[in-house]
């Protein structure tokens, strides 16, 4: 604004007497004194002329007009008819302004010049001076036209507007006789200048019975009007922006059809809130459209009109639900009949009323429809019988004055005491335990004094809360063992090499004798393994060994074999047991012996023919050990004598290639390179896969030249068994996990949630399935980079005990349990030795999803025998609800019983507890987890796109969406922010 110019501030006033001094007196506080005032009365017949009149004698930018009783906009017009100020400003009389705001305001707008209007936050003040939450919309300036083509979000006098866009677009509609200044705003919009959003309260909006320019049917009228301009092409404008000239985009925002129906229910709001029932077809009602934020922003809209109609603070509502509440449940319950959805309203509902208790400070009970909200000092424990319709409990929990907790709980009955000590042991410690570990120990004792006193207060009602929860548990369990899979048993799959002590733990032989306890431990009867002595075969010497000796000869499979090409073969290994089948094995052939024999201390046979020894002397101590059996193994053959080898690459000696990692201190290119320095043994061939690598060396006789070895590259024909593919890494690895497991300490943990492993699916659901491939590198980069898998129990033991996490552990997470996680993602976890916690929807197995119907054909879930056999397997289950509901839906009742039938279903399938739940679409709200502790849960987890964290709590914990349109650069990229 150049240096000298007016601000036209433009005030109609009818009847003002009572107000209109403070609106005058807060322009003469304005820290800017360039402005005019040009105040319009409009027929009065109080004292207001006689008021104005006395401001013009002291102060000359006091002008005052007349109008002729028309109306405000009318008026409004005559006063812009006679501004002379580059902006204006229309204020009512009944309002007033920050004494900051025209400084402020022109500020904005001088510091871009573009602009052609400025909107700063408002409040409104109620008759006894109360004052409402400030009122701001920051996509007034993002998109100004699509705002208000749908509301108006601002106050008319919040509002600083450029003259000439006012008089571009013909003033105000002085047709309209309320929404006079939303019409204005949105024409000056539609010519497509921006507006600027100055985020500070500067106006103040006075609460009245004559705030509302015309009764609410008015306003409703007139309000459809200006949303229908709004949508269409506006006959009154004659140089709209090219971009709305035809209205508001559908896709920018609510609809036409919505944005009435939400006005709509603004005004019946309005009339609830003066004790009025309102009534609204079911075909504008039904035009409110259901989606994540309906409830909020539909509470948020009826707790507007109800602070308007009540002329009331938000704090001050809950305590006069008498006079307004029937009207609007009334309303909601309209609403959920037009949409067919109950449920969905009874969300609504919840939300409303959560949102008066929230503003309200409880100093006495609020019973509201659904939810009583109260403070409760825990000395003085009460007794409640609630009305029946009453299942939510919204309470403050206190020691005396002290709030000690905030707590949502749903209700299945009346309270009593036992309900408060269980209350308290389940939160009220838990609380303790967050405050030792963030405070350092303050206030921990609290919560220990008044558990013991609850405790010997407690009396238990026959008819209460916890009794209802009981029988419900009761029936779910006799049902429960009537839906019992056909066949529960379980086996659990041996882990190849997986052992936890070593032989330097516990001594070799004893190490060995263990090993043997369960028979044929590695399978050697596979399609594998018996390829692998197949190539041992191909390699022995053409002329026929008469002594032959096989190390570590095991059960004697091999040695079977072997028996066939040698003339006499003797069968040696550490384990009598392993000795013992080997004999059964060999029965009725005659050329074998056996032998008890400790290859790494004792000596072996002198001047053999050919030697075998195959996946043994990975286990021996270090390298030093593997030299010295290896000299000695040299030795024992005659010069010209041939030895063979067969081992396995190993990570540790060469992270760049594919291998086993397993943590034997070397593998085969270490074995090969200690037989290479031995001076009297050269390699004649060598059979190398990807592998593993089966060599045949000879003693060199005396002066003979070491020959050079013939090596062959050969393809693994054999199908791989998944024990033993699950430790090979291919390609070799960034870093092992047993490594950073000794130097990693981590306070976070990602929990990985998926949903399906396919690649068909209807395009609306495409972001949950991810393609097997990609699965597929994303779980092998999780291998190369050291990740290994825990379970959701063994994260609330880190969490419960705030340990550190060792390594790079994460949690991978499924929901809804489709049939694709069996056919598709097990296999590739396992293949990478990973794991994963499928939740699932209990009612539904074995059919389909059918809570993705609207998007198209559901996809199958798994069914009970596929469950218990992955479970067999090592797969993790958890609950997903019964029926896949939204729980923010359900009543406190119905949400007890998916909680306890889901968890119930699950152990008798399964037969161990489950302890884990992952609500359906993330509804994770503080009853929920209340009630799934009280039902058995330990583990809850919800959706808030975070690593876990050794300070979250148990009930509440967080998941990483993995998206289906995300690549695997994404998903690296979010894990490496953990690390």
């Amino acid at each position: 604004m150049t240096a000298g110019s007016l601000t036209s501030i433009v005030i109609a006033a009818r009847n003002a007497e009572q107000t209109i001094a403070r609106t005058l007196d807060s322009l003469l506080a304005q820290a800017d004194p360039k402005w005019e005032a040009l105040i319009v009365d409009d027929g009065s017949v109080d004292a207001t002329p006689a008021i104005v009149a006395g401001y013009a004698a002291r102060d000359a930018r006091f002008i005052t007009l007349k109008s002729d009783g028309r109306g405000v906009s009318t008026a409004r017009n005559v006063g812009l008819s006679s501004a002379s100020g580059e902006r204006l400003l229309f204020l009512d009389s009944d309002d007033w302004l920050d004494e900051q705001f025209l400084s402020k305001m022109n500020a904005a707008l001088d510091g871009n010049p573009s602009a052609i209007a400025a909107c700063c936050d408002h409040c409104r003040v109620m008759p006894d001076g109360g004052q409402t939450p400030r009122y701001g919309n920051a996509a007034v300036a993002i998109n100004p036209f699509e705002a208000f083509a749908r509301s108006c979000p601002v106050a008319v006098h919040s509002v600083l507007v450029k003259r000439s866009a006012v008089l571009g677009v013909g003033g105000f509609d002085v047709n309209l006789r309320t929404c006079e200044e939303w019409d204005l705003w949105q024409r000056i919009a539609r010519t497509g200048g921006s507006w600027i959003h100055v985020n500070e309260l500067l106006s103040y909006y006075w609460s009245s019975e004559h705030s509302l320019s015309g009764d609410v049917q008015q306003m409703l009228v007139d309000g459809n009007v200006v949303i229908a301009r709004g949508f269409s092409a506006d006959e009154r404008m004659e140089y709209p922006a090219p971009e709305h000239q035809g209205g508001a985009s559908a896709v920018r925002g609510r609809s036409q059809a919505a944005a009435l129906a939400y006005f709509a229910l603004w005004c019946c709001g309005i009339n609830c809130a003066r004790g009025q029932r309102s009534r609204l077809s079911t075909e504008v009602l039904a035009d409110i459209p259901q989606s994540e934020t309906t409830a909020d922003q539909m509470a948020s809209c009826l707790l507007d009109a109800i602070v308007v109609g009540a002329r009331t603070t938000p704090a001050g509502l809950a305590g006069r639900w008498a006079q307004f509440g029937p009207y609007v449940t009334e309303l909601i319950t309209a609403v959920g009949q037009a949409w067919n959805d109950t449920a969905a309203a009874r969300k609504v509902q919840y939300r409303f009323e959560r949102m008066l208790l929230d503003y309200d400070d409880l100093s006495a009970p609020r019973e509201l429809s659904l939810t009583l909200g109260l403070r409760v000092d825990l000395r003085k424990l009460p007794a409640l019988n609630l009305p029946g319709r009453i299942d939510r409990l919204y309470v403050y929990l206190c020691d005396g004055s002290n709030v000690l907790a905030l707590l949502d709980v749903g209700l299945l009955g009346p309270i009593d005491s036992d309900f408060w000590m269980k209350l308290v042991d389940e939160h009220l410690a838990h609380l303790r335990i967050r405050v030792r570990k963030r405070w350092r120990l303050q206030h921990q004792t609290w919560p220990v004094k008044l558990i013991r006193r609850i405790r010997s207060l407690a009396r238990s009602n026959p008819d209460s809360h916890q009794h209802r929860l009981q029988v419900l548990q009761d029936r779910f369990s006799s049902d429960a063992r009537s839906r019992r899979a056909p066949s529960s048993s379980m086996s659990v799959s041996t882990e190849s090499r997986a052992v936890e002590e070593g032989p330097r733990d516990i001594g070799r032989e004893l190490f060995w004798e263990r090993f043997f306890q369960k028979e044929d431990p590695w399978n050697y009867g596979s399609p594998y393994e018996q390829e692998k002595y197949r190539r041992q075969l191909e390699l022995l010497p053409p002329e026929r060994p008469e002594r032959a000796i096989e190390l570590a000869c095991a059960e004697g499979h091999f040695s079977r074999q072997l028996a066939t090409k040698v003339g006499h073969l003797l069968a040696s290994d550490i384990s009598a047991t392993a000795l013992d089948r080997a004999r059964l094995r060999c029965d009725g052939i005659g050329n074998v012996e056996f032998l008890k024999l400790d290859l790494s201390t004792e000596r072996l046979p002198d001047e053999m023919d050919l030697i075998c020894c195959s996946e043994v002397l990975y286990y021996l101590e270090d390298e030093a050990e593997l030299v010295s059996v290896a000299q000695r193994i040299a030795r024992a053959l005659r010069p010209g004598g041939h030895l063979i080898t067969a081992h396995s690459f190993v990570l540790k000696d060469d992270m760049s290639r594919t291998g086993f990692d397993w943590e034997n201190p070397y593998g085969a290119e270490t074995i090969a390179r200690v037989m290479a320095q031995l001076p009297d043994l050269a390699l004649e061939a060598s059979i190398q896969t990807s592998l593993y690598r089966v060599d045949r060396y000879r003693r060199l006789k005396p002066g003979e030249v070491a020959p050079g070895p013939r090596v062959a590259m050969a393809r693994i024909g054999a199908t791989i068994e998944r024990d033993v593919a699950r430790f090979v890494v291919p390609n070799g690895a960034v870093t092992r996990r047993s490594e950073v497991r000794k130097s990693e300490r981590r306070p976070l943990v990602p929990v990985l949630m998926y949903h399906r492993i396919a690649t068909d699916g209807p395009e609306g659901l495409a972001r949950y399935r991810v393609n097997p491939d990609t699965f597929a590198e994303q779980m092998l980069w999780l291998r190369r980079n050291g990740y290994h898998t825990i379970n959701s129990e063994q994260l609330a033991w880190f969490v419960a005990n705030d340990y550190p996490f060792e390594g790079r552990p994460l949690l991978i997470t499924f929901d809804d349990g489709y049939e694709d996680f069996a056919e598709q993602a097990w296999p590739i976890l396992k293949a990478n030795d990973l794991s994963a916690e499928v939740f699932i929807v209990t009612d539904l197995v074995g059919g389909r999803a059918e809570w993705d119907q609207s998007f198209g054909t559901p996809a199958r879930l798994m069914d009970v025998d596929r469950i218990v056999a992955l479970a067999g397997e090592g797969a993790m289950f958890g609950s997903h609800l019964a029926r896949h509901p939204r729980s923010d839906r359900l009543s406190s009742s119905e949400l007890a019983e998916e909680l306890l039938r889901s968890r119930i279903q699950l152990e008798t399938w399964l037969e161990r507890p489950t302890t884990s739940l992952a609500a359906p679409f993330g509804c994770t709200d503080q009853r929920l987890r209340i009630l799934a502790a009280e039902c058995g849960y330990k583990a809850v987890f919800n959706t808030a796109d975070r690593a876990a964290e050794l300070q979250d709590d148990l009930l509440d914990l967080p998941r990483i969406e993995v998206r289906g349109d995300r690549n695997l650069e994404a998903f690296v990229h979010r894990l490496e922010q953990y690390q």
